[in-house]
């Protein structure tokens, strides 16, 4: 009785030990098939299929690098068999990558935003046209004076109804003593023959006490018009009366 207690156990342990062999394969199967992130020497990775077969990885990569680098766009055209690649200097991390064709002949525009850590521009866009698996780069205009008048960086961008849109807050003062008004500047850039143009949707109006500095004087002016007026009227009344009092004695 006892041998067959003891050959039980054993076989339970046997089947105990078969379970456990089996959920830690199927635990390493799980670790494997695991997405895995970027791998050294690349920072910043985004797939952008702009049509059946059309696929743009645009890629950021320098081992060591923090604030530059490098970006590579691997242009792979699968139904065509060709393969091209365009590369870069990268000023900055890439903060995100966008597809249009703002200029609607069918061709594809591929905008890579990039951030830096420098006080002037804070935002790099490398913009690039691709057409019969070949690549024309684009100059994506700088801020104005006026545009860049109060602009401390934190860009928005994003594609609506064909234009690519910027917005960003608008500060008063400078360096550590900066703040937000509380508005933002809207541009919209198009695309026509490979040039940006660049319109300003925004109007920048100025705050309720600039506004109210302002009105001050045109009511202090209403009110010294309006004093001088009644200034006048008595004026006149008196010289009135004086030549009635004049024409009186003399009648006298």
């Amino acid at each position: 009785m006892r041998v067959r207690f003891c050959f039980f156990i054993l076989i339970c342990c046997v089947i105990l030990a078969g379970c456990t062999r089996e959920q830690k394969k199927a635990t390493d199967l799980t670790n494997v098939v695991k997405p895995q992130a970027v791998m050294d020497p690349f920072t910043y990775h985004k797939l952008i299929e702009v049509a059946p077969g059309q696929y743009y990885d645009v890629l950021s990569w320098g081992r060591g690098a923090v604030d530059t680098g490098s970006f590579l766009i691997l242009h792979s055209d699968s139904s065509g068999k060709k393969y091209t690649t365009t590369t870069g200097d990268l000023n900055g991390k890439i903060v995100d990558v966008y597809n249009a064709d703002m200029d609607v002949d069918g061709h594809p525009e591929i905008l890579i935003q990039a951030k830096g850590k420098d006080t002037i521009n804070y935002t790099t866009i490398y913009a690039f046209e691709f057409y019969d698996n070949k690549v024309q780069k684009l100059d994506f205009p700088k801020l104005s004076s006026s545009q860049k008048k109060g602009y401390r960086g934190n860009d928005n961008f994003y594609i609506a109804e064909g234009k690519f849109i910027r917005e960003f807050p608008i500060y008063s003062g400078s360096g550590k003593d900066a703040k937000t008004t509380g508005q933002k500047r809207k541009l919209e850039y198009s695309l026509n023959s490979n040039s940006f143009t660049v319109k300003q949707l925004s109007k920048d109006s100025t705050s309720v006490a600039d506004k109210a500095s302002v009105q001050q004087p045109v009511k202090q002016s209403s009110a010294e018009t309006t004093a001088k007026k009644a200034d006048k009227k008595r004026h006149k009344t008196e010289v009135h009366k004086k030549k009635r009092r004049r024409h009186h004695n003399n009648e006298g």
